[in-house]
């Protein structure tokens, strides 16, 4: 299947536009997991468990598993994810960008080496860094375009030039993404949802493309204003609406994963009362 048929599946069969991103953080884990070898593996493996039929999507982080020497644990944990979920997609969230060849070696660290459906990557250094991964048929790729950090206005909210009406850097990518970079139909784009006016404008340039938006839950970005500000003319697979902290640390205590469970429903149950009301 195409990333996109995949996210489609799966929003239909789970009812949910929510993304569980796996950022697993030892320190935060609760007891039982201390001084445990494979302690990230068991721990993901367990909020996938309890999870896996209420999300659109995993988005596993990498620098959470390869700043604890876990990448061994992070090809476990997406080859458990295929086996008991084999429609939900999984999103590498790798944030890369660099020349074409070596976006060539991490497209295929990114497919190859971890099986994923698609990745998160920077568009700062042009086509040529992005092209790489659009050789891979079926695979998703979100550019980052309008992130949820405040430094994120930097670059991506100033204008293209003085002129009155000129696109914001972030619509440019947006429309480069709509348009002419999608050469695989697979391309989506990375918003904020502590930006939903943002939103919105990146929605009008890219009716098309499905959005990948971090934001909810610990960052306080507004699910309800987050899911009008994406919603498409037709109910669909349009935004895949990531929380992290707020679900993997619903609780500190044996049953984790059960609180995690209880969160992701609720977040889920929120987003679809936002998309009904939009």
């Amino acid at each position: 299947m195409l990333f996109t048929e995949m996210l489609e599946d799966s929003f239909i069969k789970n009812d949910s536009m929510l993304c569980v991103g796996l950022d697993p953080d030892p320190k935060k884990f609760p007891a039982i997991f201390q001084d445990k070898k494979d302690s990230i593996f068991e721990f993901c493996s367990r909020i996938v468990d309890a999870t896996y039929d209420t999300v659109i999507a995993y988005k596993p982080q990498i620098a959470y598993f390869s700043s604890n020497r876990a990448e061994e644990q992070l090809e476990r944990l997406i080859n458990h994810i295929k086996k008991v979920a084999p429609t939900v997609p999984i999103i590498l969230d790798a944030k890369r960008g660099d020349i074409g060849a070596t976006s060539e070696q991490y497209a295929l660290e990114a497919f190859e080496r971890y099986g994923a459906d698609a990745v998160t990557l920077s568009p700062f250094m042009g086509f040529d860094s992005v092209e790489p991964y659009l050789r891979y048929p079926g695979k998703g790729v979100f550019l980052l375009c309008r992130t949820s950090n405040p430094g994120g206005d930097d670059f991506q909210n100033q204008r293209l030039s003085q002129l009155a009406g000129s696109p914001y850097l972030y619509e440019h990518i947006a429309e480069l993404a709509q348009n002419k970079w999608n050469t695989n139909g697979q391309l989506g784009l990375v918003v904020g949802a502590t930006y939903p006016k943002e939103i919105e404008n990146v929605r009008r340039v890219a009716p098309g493309l499905p959005l990948l938006i971090p934001g909810i839950g610990a960052q306080g970005g507004d699910a309800i204003a987050t899911v009008r500000a994406a919603r498409t003319p037709t109910k669909g697979a349009h935004a895949v609406i990531n929380s992290s902290r707020a679900i993997l640390y619903a609780s500190s205590d044996k049953d984790f994963d059960k609180a995690a469970r209880d969160k992701a429903i609720e977040t889920k149950n929120l987003l679809n009362s936002a998309l009904n009301l939009a």
